[in-house]
Formats: structure tokens, C-alpha cells, sequence
């Protein structure tokens, strides 16, 4: 499970303080597949990092009862100053996983050739996304949050991202966050919208798009 509650976020610049995130409930089980919409600077990043525990609420709880994933998509997955093979090396020892299996499993999924021994800084937007995307793939994780890293790369890459994550559907969670429609319409059941830093859920897709493209 996991459970958000009263999750509230601020952001001070300039002197004036934005409030992005304004007191969000939710609950997510292994089973679950919930896209949440929201227009370019609605906080969808900015709450899925709070999921993860990468950026902590200004205030509020988020309880965390099942393995959960980094955010794919999100760079501070990753040790710039280490290679790639490193990093699977050290995503195996920290999940108690062959580290060999790891290493050799990243490497052919994320289809970078070489630069897998070279530092993860000299990579490209789209190769470094391929890594962090293997990374997670990797680990079976009772919950996966992503931020929509399945754009990256090219159409064959970003399909063979979609089957990989609709076939861990079911038995984890997925929890998605886009200003895509048809990124949600792929791989969620059910829909969130997240607009002037409220959540409002729907069981429906179609109602959820229709609401959206309202915005």
C-alpha cells in the first residue's frame, strides 16, 4: 500500500511562496494502474517525487507499505560520475539481487552498446532515460512510478517499454503521470486529474479525458 494523506507542497521563490501541492488524499494497492493528467506545471513531477521519497511534502504523510520504485524519468536515479554497468552493479548489491544477472540484463535492454561501460554523464537525454528505464526493470517492484520516460528514444523502444510495464500490471502498481492521453489510455485502468494542486479521481477513462481536455 500506498497511502498519501493531507500531502501538502510549497515551492519559495523570490519571495513569494506557491503553494503546487494543496492537501492530497490517495491510496494505491499492487494491482492498481492510475494515470494521473495534468497541464505542464500542474506539480504531476513534484507529487510523484514525493511518492518515492525523493522530495519530501511541505506537510501532510505518505506511508509506504510495498517496495516502490524511483520515479523513471527522474535523473537523480542514477550516479552520473559512474558508468552504467556500474550503476547496475550497485542497483543489484542495494536490492540483493545476482548482481552477473543485473548487469548482463541492463545492459541488453537498454540497448546502448558500448557507452554501458563509459560514465552515465557522457550519455544523451535519450540513452540516460534507456538506462534508468532498464535499471528499473530490473528489480520486481510492488509499485512502479513513472514520469513519462516511455516518450523517450524511439518508437520501437518505447513500445517494448509499454508490454514491459503491461505485463507487471496486475500484480504491481502502476502509477502513471503524463499530459498525454493516449500514454494513459495504454497503460492505466482508472485516471486522475491534477489541476490547481487538487486530485480528483475517476473510474472512468473516457469521463477522466473529457474533464482533462477541458482544462
Amino acid at each position: 500500500m500506498l497511502e498519501l494523506s493531507g500531502v501538502r507542497k510549497s515551492f519559495k521563490r523570490n519571495g513569494i511562496t506557491r503553494e503546487v501541492l494543496k492537501g492530497i488524499d490517495a491510496t494505491f494497492w499492487p494491482g492498481d494502474a492510475v494515470g494521473i493528467l495534468g497541464r505542464n506545471g500542474s506539480g504531476k513531477s513534484t507529487l510523484i517525487r514525493i511518492m518515492a521519497g525523493v522530495e519530501h511534502p511541505t506537510s501532510g504523510s505518505v506511508r509506504r507499505r510495498m517496495s516502490i520504485s524511483w520515479p523513471m524519468g527522474y535523473d537523480g536515479a542514477v550516479h552520473s560520475a559512474l558508468s552504467g554497468a556500474d550503476n547496475a552493479r550497485f542497483i543489484a548489491r542495494l536490492y540483493d539481487r545476482r548482481i552477473d544477472w543485473v548487469e548482463s540484463f541492463v545492459q541488453e535492454y537498454s540497448e546502448i552498446g558500448e557507452q554501458f561501460r563509459q560514465p552515465v554523464k557522457t550519455y544523451s537525454a535519450g540513452m540516460r532515460a534507456r538506462l534508468i528505464f532498464a535499471l528499473s526493470m530490473a528489480v520486481d517492484f510492488d509499485c512502479y512510478l513513472i514520469d513519462e520516460v516511455i516518450a523517450a528514444g524511439d518508437a520501437r523502444f518505447a513500445e517494448r517499454c509499454r508490454q514491459s510495464l503491461l505485463s507487471r500490471r496486475g500484480r504491481s502498481a502502476l502509477i502513471l503521470v503524463s499530459h498525454q492521453v493516449e500514454t494513459v489510455r495504454a497503460l492505466c485502468t482508472h485516471a486522475a486529474i491534477l489541476s490547481d494542486g487538487r486530485l480528483k479521481f475517476h473510474e472512468d477513462l473516457d469521463q477522466a479525458f473529457a474533464e482533462y481536455k477541458l482544462l
